[in-house]
């Protein structure tokens, strides 16, 4: 079983303790030893092998034969018998906004709710109202939460979706009879949540590969197999489908079922424009069939250059194929250090040695440290004292890196509700960058939280705004906000604006980051992790910046780390 299944298996354990009320230090540790999980530097059948997952802070004696057990048997009875006695719609219940595993457990105790149609009837009836810790105004956001979650349907994140086509992907293409196999749909174009799993293969017959694929552990429920296709739903509830194509149409199915639906209508006009027919089979002219081996080829005989899947929207994208090669996007590869990451100086899981040592064996040469300000005591926001203390560890664990790589000192300071910041500023004075965040009263006006922010982003003392919406994606809408206005006093203040890469939040999205760019506000891509393993949703993050078509040189953090310490000592002595 894979690490990341592992994981997940481990955190789902703590949610269902958690909303069945058990002790909260035992949900805690399975949380914990998840994320230790997600950070291993090693292989973890070889850390099991040599003792040194027994080491890893975390996991303690109980947890490592839980995983071993997993590891070896790909079961774990424990997991399954907890999933069997919780009723599946309580853990369903954590999506409606403002609702805990605290009052999960309330609801289900007091009015025996245990699905979100219990909720619903419940709220309308005004029957939470009545119920101690709750009130008329926590039931109205039961009821607002409860319209929130079913507009979202059942779409999930693309974190989620990786990780449950991962497996199938590979099945697929260890097949004997597989030429090519690609994922397709909005995770191909890594939209930021996913509907169904669309994966599309080659095969001279693709029958045997169907046959296989509707056996696969992960498949819980045939929904269509026929020679060509098969849907299935998996244990997570996720659709999946599968088609099988002759080869020679494989590009051109990849196109079409990569989409968007509008970038594909686009396609087909340009395509009858020159007197050719475009479907998901193939390109065919007056004197017949146009060849095709890849994609690539497909865009040239539309007179296109490739436009890359993330660009796929029909937002201009065809528009600037037709002048030429498109500008190099993004990579990951292009990243040279990143910023607000948080340790166990406030709510992170790892120390600042462990957290620097996961970004270095990334190939990142810096890592900017933004632990909470002293708001945040929810999340262990720092002291003035503890700053200070703070600085002095990350001075002396900077003397052991040499010039290779260094540690920033950050702060993910609060932006309190009248725009001011939560640090005084002679101690803002010495940090080498502020991420400045709003962490409380979301419920503000939209003119009040624009003036907030934009106050905020105006401070000559703030690097970059922080996770600007404040968005949960399935889970909150963001804060009622004026982007465009953020955005142009940004660019007034030339303060940056993060593209925030937890999977979870994806924000800022495409759109506003192109609007961002275009007002010449530099943006920067940050994973907002709080162990080592989010360092790794840095991915997320260049998906969000592809999407909005940026290239290296639009992104602070791909600059050489003696240019980037150069760039934020200037904002420091300005």
């Amino acid at each position: 079983m894979e690490t990341a299944r592992i994981a997940q298996i481990l955190d789902e354990m703590g949610t269902l303790l958690e909303v069945r009320g058990e002790n909260p230090f035992r949900c805690r540790a399975y949380h914990h030893a998840a994320q230790a999980l997600q950070g291993l530097p090693a292989d973890l059948s070889e850390m099991i092998a040599d003792g040194r997952l027994a080491e890893v802070p975390g996991i303690g004696e109980t947890m490592l034969a839980k995983i071993v057990q997993l590891v070896t048997t790909g079961h774990l009875p424990a997991f399954e018998e907890l999933k069997r006695s919780t009723p599946p719609g309580l853990v369903a219940l954590l999506r409606v906004p403002g609702l805990g595993p605290k009052k999960i457990k309330a609801l289900y105790d007091a009015l025996k709710i245990e699905s979100l149609a219990d909720l619903r009837a419940a709220a309308e009836a005004g029957k939470i109202a009545a119920l101690k810790g709750f009130g008329a105004k926590t039931e109205a956001k039961i009821i607002e939460g409860i319209r929130f979650v079913e507009s979202a349907g059942n779409r999930i994140l693309q974190s989620q979706a990786r990780r449950l086509v991962a497996p199938i992907l590979e099945a697929v293409r260890s097949h004997p009879a597989v030429h090519r196999v690609e994922v397709c749909g909005s995770l191909r174009r890594r939209a930021e949540t996913i509907g169904d799993l669309d994966i599309l293969f080659s095969a001279e017959d693709p029958a045997p590969v169907l046959d296989h694929f509707v056996t696969l552990p992960e498949v819980a429920i045939v929904l269509v197999h026929g020679p060509t296709k098969a849907s299935v739903r998996l244990a997570d509830s996720v659709q999946c489908d599968l088609r099988g194509v002759e080869d020679a149409q494989f590009p051109f199915a990849l196109h079409y079922f990569t989409g968007s639906k509008a970038h594909n209508i686009a396609m087909r006009r340009r395509a009858l424009a020159r007197g050719l027919t475009l479907n998901e089979y193939g390109l065919v002219g007056p004197d017949g069939p146009v060849a095709c081996a890849t994609e690539a080829d497909l865009f040239a005989a539309l007179g296109l250059a490739e436009i890359p899947p993330e660009l796929r929207e029909d937002v201009g994208e065809l528009e600037a194929a037709g002048r030429g090669p498109l500008p190099r996007l993004a990579t990951l590869d292009d990243l040279t250090g990143t910023f607000h990451c948080h340790t166990d100086w406030s709510d992170g899981g790892a120390t600042l040695a462990e957290m620097a040592e996961a970004a270095r064996a990334l190939g990142l040469k810096y890592l900017g440290i933004a632990d909470h300000s002293r708001s945040a005591r929810y999340a262990g926001g720092l002291s003035i004292e503890r700053v200070r203390d703070q600085w002095a560890a990350i001075d002396a664990l900077n003397q052991t890196f040499g010039s290779a790589f260094r540690l920033f000192k950050g702060t993910e300071c609060d932006i309190l509700p009248d725009g001011s910041l939560d640090f005084p500023d002679e101690l803002l004075d010495g940090f080498d960058f502020v991420v400045a965040s709003v962490h409380s009263h979301f419920g503000q006006p939209r003119d009040e939280m624009t003036a907030r922010i934009v106050r905020a982003v105006s401070n000559p003392r703030v690097t970059m705004l922080g996770h600007p919406t404040g968005r949960l994606l399935l889970a909150r809408d963001g804060y009622a906000v004026d982007l465009d206005a953020v955005i142009e006093a940004a660019a007034r203040a030339r303060s940056m604006i993060e593209i925030n890469a937890n999977p979870h939040r994806l924000d800022l999205d495409a759109t506003h980051c192109r609007r961002a760019r275009e007002r010449g506000v530099p943006l920067v891509v940050n994973p907002d992790a709080h162990a080592t393993g989010g360092l790794a949703d840095l991915d997320y993050g260049i998906g969000v910046a592809r999407r909005a078509g940026l290239g290296p040189g639009d992104l602070f953090n791909t600059a050489p780390l003696g240019a980037v310490a150069k760039a934020l000592e200037a904002r420091r002595r300005r």
